[in-house]
């Protein structure tokens, strides 16, 4: 029965809810009631009905103010408490007795000095953790890994992956082996070695032409790149190459944990930190979606143009990618149509001059020779 019900029954009530004694948990079903002007709390359960629980004149009472449709709480001078959800029953008494506000009144009784405060404190503490203790915090899950992480995380996103936008490759058996053949070329100078990592082929479909590694050392080629390369197999290689850097410096592992770190971070303002961290951590689109600093794809960068010197092969290969990508894709901004592969103008004259760098060092290393 409602409250407006109750209250042309008996004229007194205010409204139905709990009853909570001092600094305890039970729960008792009971009414809130105006008697002779002071507010009373009478039990509603059947073995103690109409039994006072509480009493005190208004001034010694606070009720909670309205915040949407969370239970109001009036609090006794013994700490009891009686909580309703009754919000209208209790805006009625107080507009009763000329307490009620409405409006824009209302809202800003809403807004305390202290809740502002406490928001102000939070946006700092969010923003200190942010750009303090969590960069911190991921270097420090990165060296605690152990391998069985990253080889989980990356297994459940190429299932994933394969189950709902890739499928197998159609290149020719001749065009994988060659690919291979130099991967494993410059996979020899990587750290690991060869055996680390793996080259997956795969028909890219709404990914189109790309090349992404996951964090055990995966690395998956799409049949669209290859035709893009139009034979350029170097490329395709230095490419490759680009990807084992990202392995090597785990910038994967850290842009993963980064992100749970930032859905842990507004979730626990929110709520249900545990299920927000654990999608981002499991979701097998999530490594494919996020996007390298540039201070990563610079790492990334400089290490194809040393595997690729390593390896005998030209360390400029890579730049012709970046060619491809301003001819073919007519790609001339600072970000591509390829999320996880930005191209610009800058990176790849970038890898001329450290190109440049590495071959005027190893002939001043020539030079000194016996």
């Amino acid at each position: 029965m409602s409250t407006v019900s109750t209250l042309v029954s008996d004229p007194a009530s205010i409204a139905t809810g709990t009853w909570h004694p001092p600094h305890s948990s039970r729960a008792v079903a009971a009414r809130l009631v105006d008697i002779g002007g002071s507010l009373t709390v009478l039990s509603d359960e059947d073995d103690e009905k109409d039994k006072r629980l509480a009493w005190g004149i208004r001034s010694d009472i606070e009720i909670s103010p309205r915040v949407g449709s969370i239970p109001r709480r009036i609090v006794f001078g013994n700490e009891s408490v009686f909580e309703t959800r009754d919000n209208d029953a209790v805006d009625a008494y107080l507009q009763s007795r000329g307490e009620g506000r409405s409006g824009f009144v209302h809202r800003l009784e809403i807004v305390r000095p202290r809740m502002i405060a406490f928001a102000v404190a939070t946006v700092v503490l969010a923003s200190t953790i942010y750009h303090y203790a969590l960069p911190a915090l991921v270097e420090v899950a990165v060296l605690v890994t152990p391998p069985v992480v990253p080889e989980m995380m990356s297994a459940g996103t190429l299932k994933t992956l394969d189950q709902v936008t890739l499928s197998a490759s159609r290149l020719p058996e001749a065009k994988r082996k060659e690919i291979t053949d130099q991967f494993e070329k410059i996979a020899t100078h990587a750290e690991g070695g060869v055996g680390r990592y793996k080259l997956n082929f795969r028909d890219g479909g709404v990914i189109g032409p790309n090349a992404f590694a996951l964090p055990d050392g995966n690395l998956v080629l799409t049949d669209e790149l290859v035709h893009l390369a139009d034979g350029d197999t170097e490329m395709i290689t230095a490419v490759l190459g680009h990807e084992i850097g990202h392995v090597e410096y785990k910038h994967s592992l850290r842009q993963l944990y980064r992100a749970a770190g930032v859905a842990g971070l507004v979730l626990l303002i929110t709520g249900d930190v545990g299920s927000g961290v654990q999608d981002v951590l499991t979701q097998g689109g999530g490594l494919l979606a996020l996007s390298y600093s540039r201070s990563a794809e610079a790492q990334a960068d400089r290490r194809s143009v040393e595997l690729m010197q390593e390896a005998g092969m030209d360390p400029t290969a890579l730049s012709r990618f970046f060619d491809i990508l301003e001819t073919k894709l007519d790609d001339h901004s600072s970000t591509s149509m390829l999320s996880t592969h930005p191209g610009t103008p800058e990176r790849k004259q970038a890898i001329l001059d450290y190109a440049r760098e590495l071959r005027a060092g190893q002939g001043a290393t020539d030079t000194h020779l016996p």
